[in-house]
């Protein structure tokens, strides 16, 4: 059937269903765009604190001027400020051959040095901080504040004063192993478990960082590891740079559910890691599969060093997996809320950290409006932005200020 007109009736009766549709679009899109703009002012209004990022190990392979933008990398001071970054743990990464090898302690002051040269040769855009107060104070102005955490607790060398050392220093969280068990607890990496948790040794560290007012990092350590120091801490916790084990589940580098519940109740906080592999079920077990195949085949060639480094970015490249999206990241941050609590959650994108394997929306410091763009779609609201941004963590690092001074107080 036709009108007077000539135009089929069903054409007609679809008309307003299409002109509805294209109002609804255009509707969502402007609410989307607004929403997108939302995203950048907040970054810019709210402080943000990122708890692991691991520039010197980038600047170590290959010195660049951060200050200005870089060709490569995740961070330089140009993409912070645009990403709204206030402040930063840059990691003090001790590769896990130093624990049989010697050297860790060197290393480490090493590194210190690196990163306290760039508050020294840039002034007007990198400050040191060592507390809550250095961060808050600074906020605002111009200058982005570099907190220092050592990932990889090798550095200690079983001597307890070192840990002193380190914080005189500037050190103010321990990551206590990495992708090895070491003389101080498992890691969750390491198929051999030589202490069932924390070794002796261990048992000794936690008391004292708590003594010195420096938090324990849960990042990298095994299951067993965790719920000792969970009993044995008398400060909050920290997991720097973990996501949630719910998305990647035979996966033990990241928390399970019952974990981020536990961290909560001890008034601790998870701060959600970006790699994609950390983040995404499918990138997790394509990447399993790749680190697999990496690791027989420098053992059954025993490539070291530059070698084995070289053969990894190489089958990495021929080998490509994909990415997850930034809408993962805010998914893993959704569920450890679910579980933990609004207060319990914040930020640790470990860049520089995981190589090329970054979400999709989320490849540098310029990107955090684009997680808090995917939080706001998800219903948050600005104070619980803010509260993922830094609050959440500043509190437990407070805490952890606060029980330090009891317990030095109290000899």
């Amino acid at each position: 059937m036709t009108n007077s007109r000539g135009i089929p009736s069903r054409v007609i009766i679809l008309l307003p269903g299409l002109l509805l549709a294209c109002c609804w679009q255009r509707t969502t899109l402007a609410a989307d765009i607004g929403l997108k703009m939302k995203a950048k002012e907040l970054a810019q209004k709210y402080l943000i604190i990122d708890t692991h990022q691991d520039v010197p190990y980038r600047l170590n392979k290959k010195a660049e001027d951060i200050s200005k933008r870089t060709e490569g990398g995740n961070f330089d001071y140009p993409r912070a400020k645009e990403g709204g970054l206030d402040a930063v743990f840059m990691a003090v990464y001790v590769p896990p051959e130093y624990e049989d090898d010697g050297g860790a302690y060197a290393f480490a002051d090493e590194t210190i040095d690196m990163v306290e040269g760039w508050a020294a040769t840039w002034p007007d855009k990198f400050v040191l901080a060592k507390s809550v107060a250095d961060v808050k104070r600074r906020f605002g102005a111009g200058a982005i504040s570099l907190a220092m955490g050592i990932e990889n607790g090798a550095p200690i060398e079983g001597d307890l004063a070192n840990l002193k050392h380190f914080y005189d220093r500037g050190i103010r969280y321990i990551t206590l192993a990495h992708s090895k068990s070491n003389h101080i607890c498992d890691s969750s990496f390491d198929e051999e478990r030589k202490w069932n948790g924390l070794s002796p040794f261990g048992r000794k560290v936690v008391p004292e960082m708590n003594r010195l007012g420096m938090i324990v990092d849960v990042s990298h350590v095994s299951d067993d590891t965790f719920y000792q120091i969970m009993e044995l801490s008398k400060a909050p916790v920290v997991a720097t740079h973990s996501s949630c084990r719910h998305f990647t589940p035979e996966w033990e580098r990241n928390m399970n559910d019952e974990m981020i519940r536990l961290l909560a109740k001890k008034e601790g906080v998870i701060q959600i890691t970006f790699g994609s592999m950390f983040v995404n079920g499918r990138v997790n077990k394509e990447s399993a599969a790749r680190r697999k195949h990496i690791r027989e085949y420098v053992k059954a060639n025993n490539l070291k060093g530059e070698e084995k480094e070289k053969y990894a970015k190489e089958y990495m490249k021929e080998n490509p997996i994909g990415d997850a999206d930034v809408a993962d990241i805010a998914a893993n941050i959704d569920h450890a809320v679910k579980l933990g609590g609004i207060d319990h959650v914040g930020l640790g994108s470990d860049f520089d950290g995981v190589g090329d394997n970054l979400p999709n929306g989320m490849k540098d410091v310029s990107c955090y409006p684009n997680l808090i763009h995917e939080l706001l779609k998800k219903g948050y609201t600005e104070q619980d932005i803010s509260k993922i941004c830094s609050e959440n963590f500043l509190r437990v690092w407070s805490d952890v200020e606060k029980v330090g001074r009891e317990l030095q107080s109290s000899k």
